[in-house]
């Protein structure tokens, strides 16, 4: 009877995970139909697709094997590539797992994007405030970016849990917030650069940002994967995390079991928070493109807590599969430059395949219906895994 249940859990996953493959197939076919059709070159010799048909079909190829040529060359195409892509993945797979983690409780933290900026604000203070040695300064400001983070989570959970108060809409709105604070603290004498009066925070020192390793690859990218480990062992070996899938399944049967949901709503959105805030310390204190770590300003974070969760749908809201999907879209990112640069196709574009992945990923039953030998798992959830 084990056995049978095992069989059948793997069977499931690996019908998950073909879902998946198939959705990343189905979008570069459709964003190869997009560039062609986006290119005047290319359609127009579409009208002599009967009477020559060598011509249009030579210049698709040559239009769609030069731009996901240059997309994976500039994605892990050399040693500088996948340093590349991992900077860009380090802060999606943080943010991307404070998302799936909420995910996994019952909860839709749409305000990873604040809790990131609040990390931000936290970790780039202890940068450039204080006076640390090394390592210790580079750990206690990763623990005051988490902290903060923690904190703007927590918040939301708390009034969640006690007061009923939609997460969804209190994340949006503490979102603003959050971009508001940091907008006004910018223009503080706490935050403002010696001699500048435009809203940008002094350099931070060098003792508290992300060493380089090997050459390119800068220690930012371990932490992500380190805090992928760790949120694996909360959510699968610890009761804590067992209290959080409970109350994710079903909170009036684990109220009904002993278990605490408010108690279990607030630390799941702390937590929640904490690794979004991580995503936030890693454009504190990374590298940015000239190797020094980005001075902390307004749009220091970009949209890491919305693309966050199209990562944490891509993962299905699993450590292991949040940390490819991360990956992926890092090295769609660093390879839509290149893509840009070597095949002149526009770098929206690697955007636009970033959301056909997650449209054909939330709609299982459609990619089972066009590859007819994937099958689209039953009890597989985008929020919480399989059922």
């Amino acid at each position: 009877m084990a056995e049978a249940a095992t069989s059948t859990a793997w069977r499931a996953r690996g019908r998950a995970w073909a879902i998946t493959a198939g959705s990343i197939v189905l979008a570069l076919l459709a964003g190869a139909v997009l560039m062609v059709v986006s290119d005047p070159d290319v359609i127009g010799l579409y009208a002599y697709l009967f009477t020559a048909p060598g011509l249009p079909l030579a210049a698709t190829w040559a239009k769609v094997s030069s731009a996901y040529g240059a997309l994976f060359l500039g994605a892990v195409g050399s040693p500088g590539a996948l340093a590349a892509t991992a900077w860009q993945a380090a802060p999606l797979i943080c943010a991307g797992l404070g998302v799936g983690l909420a995910f996994r409780a019952g909860l839709f933290n749409i305000g990873a994007q604040g809790q990131a900026i609040m990390g931000a604000i936290a970790a780039a203070w202890v940068g450039f405030a204080l006076d640390l040695p090394i390592v210790l300064h580079l750990v206690v400001a990763i623990a005051a970016g988490m902290l903060a983070g923690a904190v703007w989570g927590g918040i939301v959970g708390f009034l969640k849990a006690k007061t009923g108060a939609h997460e969804v809409i209190v994340t949006i709105m503490f979102n603003y917030i959050a971009s508001g604070l940091l907008a006004w603290l910018l223009l503080t004498p706490a935050f403002l650069r010696p001699g500048r009066i435009d809203p940008i925070a002094p350099p931070i020192e060098g003792t508290a940002m992300f060493p380089i390793i090997f050459g390119q690859l800068h220690v930012g990218f371990l932490v992500a994967l380190l805090a992928a480990v760790a949120a694996w062992w909360l959510l699968d070996r610890s009761t804590t995390g067992f209290a959080i899938r409970a109350v994710g399944a079903n909170p009036s049967a684990a109220g009904t079991a002993g278990m605490s949901v408010s108690r279990t709503t607030i630390t799941a959105m702390a937590i929640s928070g904490m690794l979004a805030g991580l995503a936030g310390v890693q454009y504190a204190l990374g590298p940015g493109a000239n190797g020094v770590p980005t001075p902390l300003s307004f749009g220091l974070v970009g949209t890491v807590g919305f693309d966050a969760i199209t990562v944490a749908l891509l993962g299905r809201s699993k450590p292991f599969g949040i940390i490819f999907a991360g990956l992926l879209f890092g090295g769609l990112h660093s390879g839509g430059l290149a893509m840009q640069s070597i095949a002149d196709t526009p770098l929206t574009l690697s955007t636009v395949l970033q959301a056909l992945i997650v449209l054909f990923v939330a709609a299982p039953a459609l990619v089972g219906a066009l590859l007819p030998k994937v099958k689209a798992p039953k009890t597989t959830s985008l929020v919480g895994g399989e059922a």
